[in-house]
């Protein structure tokens, strides 16, 4: 298992940052991908704060261009963190494509500041924080409060107070999340008004490395102290945590946004998720991989039913509670799935969630009609199936070609995505014939069988 990597500043002064000026320290926490949450907590950076003075500042883009799938300038001092590794709506990032940018922190006043903290998050190289930190207290005639690339704002009024870098030297440890504390071991930073961010990607291999930028917190050196609670009403209760069946998997329900489902999560989901989510990790087995061995499911408002990102699981709290006694559990089995699968963009996505879908009705549930004939006969509209219609009607493809073909195909497949090596010979190496061959025959069959029960159902409406 993966643990907690921890970098000052002190000692690490490459790779997490540079003081540039005397006293100023820069004290970087990293957690690794499997070790993340919504909490944010570090050994030595604070949780993020919804009450400190940065939230009532004023945050401005004065260069660059923001990235219009972004949450906005906002989500950078609204008190509310990411549930999740990878949410663009819940992070401030500059547009794809793009070299970085300024970002200018206006106090509105003068305020003694203790600490500046930086926070970020995302499963691969834009995790990492690069940036160089400007401060200015009282203003001269001089000063420029946006001065834009490639002026210099030491030459119009701007103080540099650090460097940070956080980028590790192997790209390849780069996601999870990244809390950055610039503080000065001797007291307060200083008094200042402004703030200016020089923000740089990460990377220029492709047009993604911009950096997910999920919170920044300054601290007045003056206030009271300062309330950490990163997901607004998440920090309210605490989290319900335990082991799957084998004890290799410890899986947090956070219902703090949705209390009334508390219980439901604890006796109902919990047990159910602790049992399969082994039994899923078996039949969606490769070689070389290991399951997460930590999974994070968050029950709050939303839209839609649920998504998964990484290892994290978010389903709509409102959606669930019509369901209880229905799809809820089924549809947290298909996210699970997921979870396991762990592809990186490989594979169609029919395929992908035709795999989910087939583990819920035919391994969780299949007792239930959710993907046979009986289901597709209370479709509402006359019904044509196709292979790559996707969930579902999918799923019920890959059954059949499971029970006519080849009983491993679900795992080959799976494995070829997980390895990104699937492509569609494979299933005319597995099976003799392409994916389209046999969807047409898969088709011919149901529409048959469809035709048959409905004759039948006609003619028994006719003797009657």
């Amino acid at each position: 298992m993966k643990h907690l990597k921890y970098i000052s500043a002190i000692g690490m002064i490459v790779l997490a940052g540079l003081a540039a000026r005397a006293g100023v320290t820069v004290t970087v926490g990293h957690n690794v991908r499997d070790e993340a949450s919504p909490e944010f907590k570090f050994k030595n950076v604070p949780s993020p704060s919804s009450n400190d003075a940065g939230s009532l500042a004023k945050f401005v883009v004065v260069d660059g261009e923001s990235e219009p799938n972004g949450g906005g300038i906002d989500k950078l001092h609204d008190g509310e963190a990411p549930e999740d590794e990878d949410q663009p709506a819940e992070n401030f990032f500059f547009k794809a494509g793009t070299s970085g940018g300024r970002v200018l922190i206006d106090l509105g006043g003068l305020i003694k500041v203790k600490q500046i903290n930086t926070y970020s998050w995302h499963p691969g190289t834009r995790a990492p924080q690069v940036y160089k930190l400007y401060a200015a207290g009282e203003t001269n005639q001089g000063f420029n409060a946006a001065p834009k690339f490639p002026t210099n704002p030491e030459t119009c009024g701007w103080q540099l107070i650090a460097k940070v870098d956080t980028r590790p030297k192997n790209p390849d440890d780069a996601g999870g999340q990244f809390g950055v504390s610039i503080g000065d071991a001797a007291g307060p930073l200083g008094q200042y008004r402004y703030f200016l961010l020089d923000i740089a990607r990460t990377e220029d291999r492709d047009a993604f490395g911009n950096t997910f930028y999920s919170e920044i917190d300054v601290i007045d050196a003056n206030a009271p102290a300062i309330d950490q609670k990163p997901s607004g009403q998440a920090a309210v209760s605490t989290p319900f945590v335990f082991k799957t069946a084998d004890g290799k998997c410890e899986i947090t329900i956070n219902t703090s946004r949705a209390p009334e489902l508390k219980d439901w999560a604890q006796n109902k989901l919990a047990p159910v998720m602790a049992e399969w989510y082994p039994k899923i990790a078996a039949m969606l087995s490769s070689e070389g991989f290991t399951a997460p061995a930590h999974c994070r499911v968050t029950l709050k408002p939303g839209p839609g039913v649920a998504y998964t990102t990484g290892a994290g699981i978010v389903a709509n709290s409102k959606w669930l509670r019509t369901e209880l006694n229905g799809d809820a559990i089924g549809s947290l089995v298909h996210e699970t799935v997921h979870v396991i699968q762990h592809y990186q963009g490989d594979g169609p996505g029919w395929l992908v969630e035709g795999i989910a879908d087939y583990i819920r009705w035919f391994k969780y549930e299949p007792g239930s009609h959710g993907a046979d004939l009986v289901w597709m006969r209370k479709e509402p509209k006359p019904f044509s199936p196709r292979y790559d219609d996707s969930y579902r009607v999918s799923a019920i493809f890959l059954n059949w070609v499971t029970e006519h073909y080849d009983k491993k195909i679900v795992a080959r497949l799976n494995a070829a995505m997980r390895g990104k090596n699937y492509n569609e010979t494979l299933w005319k190496q597995y099976t003799g014939k392409t994916v389209q061959e046999l969807g047409a025959e898969w088709k011919k069959e149901i529409e048959k069988r469809m035709d048959a029960r409905s004759a039948a159902s006609v003619t028994s409406t006719n003797m009657n």
